[in-house]
């Protein structure tokens, strides 16, 4: 073939066609990506709990006390949430453009109970893994201290969008280890990571952009 001329705008190393918005997956194959892999953690960390003795649920059980315990607990973190994208400062700007740019989009338009059944299986399979496996298991070998502190680092390492999300998800990690040692159920940290998770959606989703709109 003959070479044609390229587009002003173009370059030579567009060897691919752009992808067309019907070429890329659709948010519900994405939400229910999200799920499965969110709650996908549950049944791993049983089987990695099995592989070290450590058996994720044994320090959970139900308490509606504890339960109260994990909704008051999340408040604090989703005010510090909001906060942050109310007035962000140096670094925190990215994490607030990542929010607005990428999560907000990405579940727009979904309803309060697919928000609130993918925040229920983060919290779920995310401590049943984090806590109910990791920290133990560091606890055990190296005592509650590094414990918490490591679990709360490879927390972070799991949620590698940008460094300071990084940090700020393993502080995140870091308080909700230390509740878990001092309330001892994995059913506390559960809840306030759900309903954290679930707030955060809804603010960024539901409310913001009508902030933003007015």
């Amino acid at each position: 073939m003959m070479p044609t001329e390229q587009d002003p705008g173009s370059s030579a190393d567009d060897d691919f066609p752009p992808v067309s918005p019907d070429d890329r997956p659709g948010r519900d194959v994405i939400i229910i990506f999200a799920v499965f892999f969110e709650g996908g953690l549950a049944p791993l960390s049983l089987f990695l709990g099995w592989l070290l003795s450590r058996n994720p649920l044994e320090h959970l059980s139900w308490s509606p006390r504890d339960v109260g315990l994990g909704v008051l607990a999340a408040i604090p973190f989703f005010a510090l949430f909001a906060a942050m994208l109310r007035w962000p400062i140096g670094p925190l700007a990215r994490v607030r453009a990542f929010c607005d740019d990428e999560v907000a989009p990405l579940f727009a338009g979904r309803s309060w109970s697919e928000l609130a059944l993918i925040s229920i299986a983060a919290g779920v399979g995310e401590e049943m893994l984090f806590r109910g496996v990791v920290q133990s298991s560091l606890a055990g070998w190296l005592g509650a201290t590094w414990g918490v502190v490591l679990a709360s680092f490879l927390f972070g390492l799991f949620h590698p969008i940008s460094l300071t999300y990084m940090v700020l998800t393993a502080i995140l990690g870091l308080c909700l280890g230390v509740l878990w040692i001092e309330n001892q159920n994995l059913l506390t940290v559960m809840v306030a990571h759900a309903v954290f998770d679930l707030a955060a959606l809804g603010y960024l989703v539901k409310y913001r952009p009508l902030f933003q709109a007015e």
